[in-house]
């Protein structure tokens, strides 16, 4: 069996606005949502530079304050932007209780209340002082537990932590369970907390950009002066499911999923790799079977790092050089939003696809020896997408791509 998978739903909750409507006005006007938190600097951070998420207000009529207990930071980020996607593909509580939902998530940490939870024991020496909730919040599978307990989900139920690419392969684990015929439906996505516990081993690398006299430049992706990534975070959520199933009940299609690509790059924990690269994206182009021409616009990984840029714009110029395919990185305005990125992406393309654009790579003012061959748009342009190839690349050599495309 070999169905065809298509998106219905989709919502988000990150630094470039909390509904599809601002965040897709922020993509077309190169809105950056970056900014400096003092309290990073006072905590001991190099940089103070990070995406502004807003934390969800969750009320009683909302959640009881028993589920409430249990929800972590991301958790309550996924649970805003999952409302969002069922809203729109139009299923409701009544529909979940009575059909088999999936639920795959990407999510690679839960610091804040490991954290908590360990000043606590040091405190007290007591371990009832920690209270009911910060289990579930503290474990990796916190976004998965808390959302197929909230919206009564009974398929598959399971959290992928791999890295950066977490969020693009769980997208990329429901389009194939669902192709194969073991799933109709599966809400899939990414969510990243971002609190200052969360990130301060990355700033420990010297990973994070330090352009602290202009936030809004800081992340510069492909460009030759860029300083490193900023981090950022919230969540984004899909719904997937069968053509068949979408058509049946009637369901607006945003976008099918045609093909997923994955490698290893085999070498050092955190070195990038060209071929692991261009491994995964021929990978999804083959899956999808389309040529190369036939990509309209590539959602570059790209996080504004001196090596994973490079690696990433030499792959690129490998398969891509010479091609019509417009490329950009939306990480110039969102910053890295790790374990989100390939879901939230995803979401920013399918914008791009609804309203006939492609949005800026913004902060290019000279792009890199290996990027200038490549066919990057500083600029927003007002052009068709139809068929677009997106990246996420993470530590471990995690690469993972997928293929989507306009019905």
């Amino acid at each position: 069996m070999s169905n065809r998978v298509v998106i219905t739903g989709m919502g988000i909750w990150s630094c470039l606005g909390q509904d599809l409507q601002t965040v897709k006005d922020s993509l077309y006007n190169g809105k950056s949502g970056i900014g400096l938190q003092p309290d990073r600097l006072e905590y001991g951070y190099r940089s103070g530079l990070t995406g502004i998420v807003p934390e969800p207000v969750i009320t009683q009529q909302m959640l009881d304050r028993h589920t409430r207990a249990g929800m972590s930071e991301e958790a309550k980020y996924a649970y805003m932007a999952s409302r969002q996607a069922f809203d729109m593909a139009h299923v409701d509580d009544a529909y979940l209780r009575q059909n088999e939902v999936g639920c795959i998530f990407g999510n690679d940490s839960s610091a804040k209340p490991v954290i908590e939870a360990s000043k606590i024991m040091d405190e007290k020496h007591d371990s009832a002082m920690l209270g009911y909730g910060i289990i579930f919040q503290s474990m990796n599978s916190t976004v998965n537990m808390n959302l197929s307990t909230i919206f009564h989900l009974r398929g598959v139920n399971f959290t992928v932590s791999a890295a950066c690419a977490s969020g693009s392969h769980s997208i990329g684990l429901g389009y194939m369970l669902i192709k194969q015929g073991l799933q109709d439906m599966v809400l899939c996505g990414g969510a990243q907390e971002t609190n200052y516990y969360s990130m301060a081993s990355f700033d420990a690398l010297g990973a994070f950009s330090v352009r602290m006299d202009e936030p809004k430049k800081a992340s510069r992706p492909f460009d030759r002066d860029r300083d490193g990534l900023i981090p950022s975070g919230g969540a984004a959520a899909l719904v997937l499911e069968s053509y068949d199933h979408a058509v049946a009940r009637g369901a607006d299609i945003l976008a099918e999923v045609i093909g997923y690509g994955f490698s290893s790059n085999g070498g050092g924990i955190s070195e990038p790799s060209d071929e692991g690269s261009v491994i995964a994206m021929t990978r999804a182009i083959k899956d999808a079977d389309v040529s190369l021409d036939d990509i309209d616009y590539i959602n570059a990984h790209a996080t504004s790092t001196k090596q994973g840029d490079m690696y990433e714009a030499i792959a690129l110029g490998r398969m891509f050089q010479g091609k019509r395919a417009l490329i950009s990185s939306t990480k110039s305005m969102t910053g890295h939003e790790c374990w989100m990125a390939g879901a939230s992406e995803l979401v920013y393309s399918i914008i791009m696809m609804q309203h006939n654009f492609v949005a800026p790579n913004i902060n290019l003012e000279n792009p890199d020896e290996h990027a200038e061959m490549l066919n990057l748009t500083p600029k927003t342009v007002d052009t068709e997408v139809n068929t677009v190839l997106s990246n996420s690349f993470g530590f471990g050599g995690t690469n993972s791509a997928l293929v989507i495309r306009k019905l």
